[in-house]
């Protein structure tokens, strides 16, 4: 089905790679800075981005996703919005961990994530129940200042990323975490609007092949 004359188009847009990536460490909302390899993954995703030609960029305030932000917007002339709501979730005490030491020292934890429960991450840190519900009036916000036929790009994380699809979408969230595949660093989601409804159109698209 072609998409409605007029309709509005969301990318969303997972960070370049950081260290923490690269190592494997949960970083939630952790403040980390893009990696060289990173940076380079932004400028080059930029490039593809900007046949889009959107007209608002959004990103969250962690300067892993406003750095890659900024590469799409200093060569579209535009200024990147800020909005915290658009931010990794929050992991508690996981943040700073490796994958090893949190299914080592939290056995009871990823035993009832592996199980469908919506725990609060590390303790103290969110579920995504929390996530949704915030990402989701984030969107919702951009979405009441965008014309018909425009095209916007949300830069975020791949959690955040995930949840904000998914409740586009209205699949619910541990169905989503079940079936899509985590955004990989640099890699998007396109979204289109029909007949008031929203679709996937790709997902884990990047400037590269995978």
């Amino acid at each position: 089905m072609a998409a409605d004359e007029g309709s509005r188009t969301l990318i969303i847009w997972r960070h370049g790679e950081t260290e923490h990536n690269a190592s494997g460490i949960w970083q939630g909302q952790l403040d980390t800075p893009l990696s060289d390899k990173g940076r380079e993954q932004a400028l080059s995703a930029a490039a593809t981005l900007a046949a889009y030609e959107p007209s608002v960029i959004v990103s969250s305030d962690l300067q892993r996703a406003a750095d890659t932000a900024g590469s799409l917007a200093s060569r579209m002339g535009l200024q990147v919005r800020y909005d915290e709501r658009l931010r990794e979730i929050h992991a508690g005490l996981w943040q700073g961990m490796t994958a090893g030491d949190v299914a080592g020292q939290f056995p009871v934890e990823q035993a009832a994530l592996r199980a469908g429960e919506d725990i609060q991450r590390g303790g103290h840190g969110e579920s995504m129940g929390q996530v949704a519900k915030r990402t989701r009036e984030a969107v919702e916000d951009l979405l009441a200042t965008l014309a018909p036929g425009d095209t916007a790009v949300i830069a975020t994380h791949g959690v955040a990323g995930r949840t904000v699809v998914a409740g586009l979408v209205g699949l619910d969230q541990h169905t989503a975490w079940q079936c899509f595949a985590g955004l990989r660093n640099c890699h998007w989601a396109e979204v289109h609007e029909y007949a008031g409804a929203w679709r996937i159109v790709t997902w884990n698209v990047g400037a590269n092949p995978l």
